[in-house]
């Protein structure tokens, strides 16, 4: 269950990390013979109610609300016609799941509408928590103020809450959902397509160091720290990718304010928004780059990372949620404080000034993702929990993957050591 991030959105302008991974986990749980199902709410008049895509899964639009595009934080008033929707629907034993995977808060809430009818379990996903982006955004939070509590009475309700890095787990644990029900999964990346050789998206200014950035064009995103420290890396352009499409980057505001604070910093012929980019362009502007910057304020897990290292790509980051488990520090990349921008300056230029460390890391960054990071694992782990909530044991098919994964993780910490 995915309320406000369907598949089929996937690439467009607003899109992110969550439309990624539910996209990619129902593909990889489909590849291992299951019957998946995303259902999403019907945001627009031109989709089917039942969409079969070409990945083997299903999107099933559910009607509630306007049959139009919301903001995220404008949904929880729908979000009870959407679990009843569901709870009528599934009074047909055909249509009725196994196991029910809510991705992130309001999903969680309407699967647990949907299920007060009919006995089936739940597991929760929450790609972000409220009680950390209140914290870090203070009065620029614009989730709805109920949002905390009710992320808590879901994690204790729930059959288990599936988190994506230590670092929530600890969260979690503050808000009160006992370890116990609690498992990490990380999400994964798609390591054919992101992959270091391919098409590379071109320089429009030769010899000039490339610092890529992607992501949606919002405050929290970190860009314009990006943009502030660029003028203490000579030699290297800041390419932003993400936001709204080419054709309408300069009428975001955003946009426009990073654009007017790079021209007071000095760095405004150094500065390209891009905007939003087809999915299958995505790996060549990776490809494209010499270092990845990732500044967000905070960041639950954080995909784009891993795309970049899959790429061969090294990764300069704020140490912030899970981008602290994923980029090893002096291995794949470089961490520093939050909001450190002399910090990620120094870091941007010693390693595009230093080429041997630079593709040291990038080697090093391919390993750490093909080890750790791919949604083959990714969709075993999520199916052992499945199994664990529906009373079903591992097969031996299982406990050869977890072998080979014990042996993966060994194989790097050699590399990383």
């Amino acid at each position: 269950m995915s309320v406000h991030a369907s598949p089929l959105a996937l690439g467009g302008s607003g899109t992110g990390g969550q439309h990624t991974h539910v996209t990619a986990l129902a593909e990889a749980l489909g590849r291992r013979g299951h019957d998946v199902r995303v259902y999403t709410r019907r945001d627009g008049a031109a989709p089917d109610d039942v969409v079969r895509t070409v990945d083997g899964y299903t999107v099933e639009h559910v009607p509630a609300g306007p049959a139009e595009e919301l903001p995220v934080d404008a949904l929880l008033p729908h979000v009870g016609d959407f679990g009843r929707w569901l709870a009528a629907h599934w009074r047909d034993d055909a249509a009725r799941p196994d196991v029910i995977h809510g991705h992130f808060w309001l999903s969680g809430l309407a699967a647990l509408t949907a299920t007060a009818e009919h006995r089936i379990p739940v597991v929760q996903t929450y790609h972000g928590l409220g009680t950390v982006k209140r914290r870090l955004l203070k009065d620029h939070d614009s989730s709805p103020e109920a949002r905390v509590g009710l992320e808590r009475t879901l994690g204790t309700m729930v059959d288990r809450v599936v988190a994506q890095c230590e670092d929530e787990v600890t969260e979690l644990g503050r808000m009160g959902i006992r370890r116990a029900d609690t498992v990490i999964v990380p999400s994964g990346v798609d390591g054919e397509r992101f992959a270091p050789s391919g098409p590379r998206a071109d320089h429009l200014r030769a010899g000039m160091r490339r610092i890529l950035s992607v992501g949606p064009l919002l405050p929290r995103k970190g860009f314009a720290d990006l943009v502030e420290a660029l003028r203490r890396v000579p030699g290297a352009e800041l390419v932003v990718v993400g936001g709204p499409a080419p054709d309408r980057i300069d009428r975001d505001p955003e946009a426009r304010r990073l654009m007017e604070l790079a021209d007071r910093c000095g760095v405004g012929d150094r500065v390209r928004l891009v905007g939003a980019v087809p999915q299958q362009d995505l790996p060549g502007w990776y490809r494209s780059a010499d270092v990845l910057a990732c500044a967000p304020w905070y960041e639950p897990f954080g995909l784009t990372p891993l795309e970049a290292m899959s790429c061969g790509v090294p990764v300069v980051a704020y140490e912030v949620g899970g981008i602290g488990e994923s980029v090893i520090d002096n291995v794949t990349g470089l961490l520093v404080p939050p909001r450190d921008v002399p910090a990620m300056a120094a870091a941007l230029r010693g390693l595009l000034g230093d080429e041997v460390r630079r593709m040291s890391y990038a080697s090093a960054a391919i390993d750490r993702v093909r080890s750790r990071y791919t949604w083959e694992r990714t969709a075993i782990d999520v199916e052992r929990v499945y199994r664990a909530v529906t009373g079903e044991g591992a097969t031996t098919g299982d406990a050869e993957t977890d072998a080979d994964a014990d042996a993966e993780d060994e194989a790097l910490t050699d590399v990383t050591s």
